[in-house]
């Protein structure tokens, strides 16, 4: 281990990565785990909009048609010749066990093709990391995850180290969103048509804030769903007109008052040096705001990706297999794409 250290941090480390866990297929060379040297996106989201949400079935074929395209593509974007590539990185999961398995078959072909290692990553974790594409990351550290199918907070007491202290019990943030914004009338995605409409409103229907219990730092999202619902369906009973964006903005206040205070109260309780918001609602301008305000007024260090790395991409990947590389933890062939895999487990080993 000691050799391989040595000799890594005597040559630059070039990884391919690939991200096919939903409906973004993306495609990405990453040097030294921070250089983003190309960073391909090609996303399904018109493609869905007809159904209301993603089809597991229609995103891996639309992941089939392009990957090999956008492997090709990457690779010429960024510089590098295949050779000159270090190992090539996949998102092993969470994700959709379909789409996944068709990145894993593009991943593994180009490792075999070209005799580089393969390195199997967790989507989460890629989320997390996409912050050191721009920042440098001090621990320990508390990461604040919001996205479709995940809504967590994660400790990391040092690099690569997770620990799962909250997470949902239901929906997730941008799975309540969604479903919100269907209720209102707006189409897919509805998570930024919620956002834009609750920053307009100059009002805010009250609405309910789950805490759980006192010391809890677990999420629950459905009692909230169900009381925006509540609230439409009283309005449409007695027959009055209530304003999407007034609902819009009472839903968004309370959905992140609640992860506000818990991640600063989290930060707090485990001495956390910064917190790092993450995943595909980390783009949502009213918790981007009300987390930066808070955190200005505790004195807390608050780090946010860019927008073009908050959502699915292969540079998040890319700096989080790089953890994983620079310690010489490579996957074998026969790794499976794993709907539920564990981020604590995916954790690195110590240098």
């Amino acid at each position: 281990m000691n050799d391989f250290n040595e000799k890594l941090s005597s040559t630059p480390s070039y990884i391919l990565a690939v991200e096919t866990s939903c409906d973004e297929t993306s495609v990405a060379v990453v040097k030294d785990g921070r250089e983003v040297l190309s960073n391909l996106i090609s996303s399904q989201i018109e493609t869905h909009k007809a159904f209301g949400g993603v089809v597991p079935e229609v995103a891996s074929r639309k992941h089939v048609e392009v990957i090999t395209l956008m492997l090709e593509q990457a690779i010429e974007q960024s510089g590098i010749r295949p050779r000159d590539l270090s190992a090539i990185a996949v998102t092993q999961g969470p994700g959709l066990v379909g789409a996944l398995l068709v990145g894993i078959v593009a991943a593994k072909t180009m490792a075999m093709a070209l005799g580089k290692p393969l390195i199997g990553t967790h989507h989460i974790a890629g989320h997390i990391y996409a912050n050191r594409l721009t920042h440098e990351l001090q621990y320990p550290a508390m990461a604040l995850v919001v996205s479709g199918g995940h809504t967590e907070l994660v400790h990391m007491e040092s690099e690569g180290k997770f620990k799962l202290i909250g997470r949902t019990r239901d929906d997730a943030v941008g799975e309540a969103y969604d479903k919100v914004a269907r209720a209102l009338g707006c189409p897919y995605p509805g998570g930024p048509h919620v956002d834009r409409m609750a920053a307009e409103a100059e009002q805010a229907v009250p609405l309910p804030r789950v805490w759980l219990e006192a010391d809890s730092y677990d999420f629950s999202l459905s009692g909230l769903k169900s009381a925006v619902l509540n609230v439409l369906n009283q309005a449409k009973m007695r027959g009055e007109t209530l304003e999407p964006s007034v609902v819009a903005r009472g839903f968004q206040e309370a959905v992140v008052e609640v992860l506000v205070e818990k991640a600063v109260r989290a930060v707090r309780e485990y001495g956390s040096r910064q917190l790092l918001l993450c995943g595909g609602v980390a783009a949502n301008r009213g918790l981007r705001s009300a987390l930066q305000e808070r955190c200005a007024k505790e004195g807390l260090e608050l780090l946010i990706p860019p927008m073009e790395y908050c959502t699915d991409n292969a540079a998040m990947i890319g700096a989080a297999a790089y953890l994983k590389w620079q310690r010489g933890e490579i996957s074998e062939f026969d790794a499976k794409a794993d709907p539920g895999l564990s981020l604590e487990a995916w954790s690195v080993q110590s240098l």
